[in-house]
């Protein structure tokens, strides 16, 4: 059974759409918690679009689940990870002009810098994942960088127009899977996850965690953040 981190950015979305103080993300952590979220995730992306640095200093003094740090394998956003230490850091790639995370980070092509940053964060006692696509060659140059785990980007597989590309998409997860576990790492998942897509994701046996954010943010607009993610939990628990 997978667990489930609840990623609340979008919550700081709104909030930064009219930059006052509402709705605060750290609400909607207590809520999440309340649901039954095994693990709270947030991006603190260099341009600060939405989540904030006050954020993320409080949630990490109140959240009392696992703390999921996505983030960038930059000097300024190590350092912040290193004094508020969360407890796993995820490594993402970013671009400012992308309207959200668009595919897995290239390993293959940044391994050097990758090395750098993960190496600092472990030394501090601290998890690093890194959110890559359903590669062979990406899967196995994590292993060489000696990180807790790899997040498998559920991007195509979600964004799948009819079945026989979603079951493609979803054989490819699966393949992913196996040999990430084979290679000694955890297994994660995430993106574009939803209510409708998600049973078949967390059914994948070996995955140990999947973090979705936008559906459960959607969702909570008609129902409240708790039950949003009371539901979401029901659909990953089997």
């Amino acid at each position: 059974m997978p667990a489930l981190g609840v990623n609340i950015d979008h919550v700081a979305t709104v909030r930064q759409a009219r930059r006052t103080i509402e709705p605060d993300p750290v609400w909607a952590a207590v809520l999440a918690e309340l649901g039954g979220a095994d693990g709270i995730t947030l991006h603190l992306r260099e341009d600060r679009r939405h989540i904030q640095d006050r954020d993320l200093q409080v949630m990490r003094q109140t959240v009392q689940v696992k703390m999921n740090l996505e983030m960038a394998a930059e000097e300024e956003m190590t350092a912040i990870a290193l004094n508020v230490k969360p407890h796993q850091v995820t490594l993402v790639p970013e671009k400012r002009e992308e309207i959200t995370t668009e595919g897995g980070l290239d390993v293959v092509a940044h391994a050097a810098k990758i090395k750098t940053c993960a190496e600092q964060l472990k030394a501090a006692g601290i998890e690093v994942s890194l959110f890559i696509d359903p590669d062979e060659r990406q899967i196995e140059t994590a292993k060489t960088l000696q990180v807790d785990a790899i997040e498998l980007h559920t991007g195509r597989y979600a964004d799948a127009t009819n079945a026989q590309a979603r079951d493609q998409e979803f054989d490819q997860l699966v393949t992913a899977t196996h040999l990430g576990i084979d290679r000694e790492m955890l297994v994660h998942m995430g993106h574009g996850l939803t209510y409708r897509n998600v049973s078949p994701i967390a059914e994948i046996d070996g995955v140990s965690e999947l973090n979705i954010g936008h559906s459960i943010v959607a969702r909570a607009l008609m129902v409240g953040f708790e039950e949003a993610v009371r539901e979401m939990k029901s659909l990953v628990t089997l």
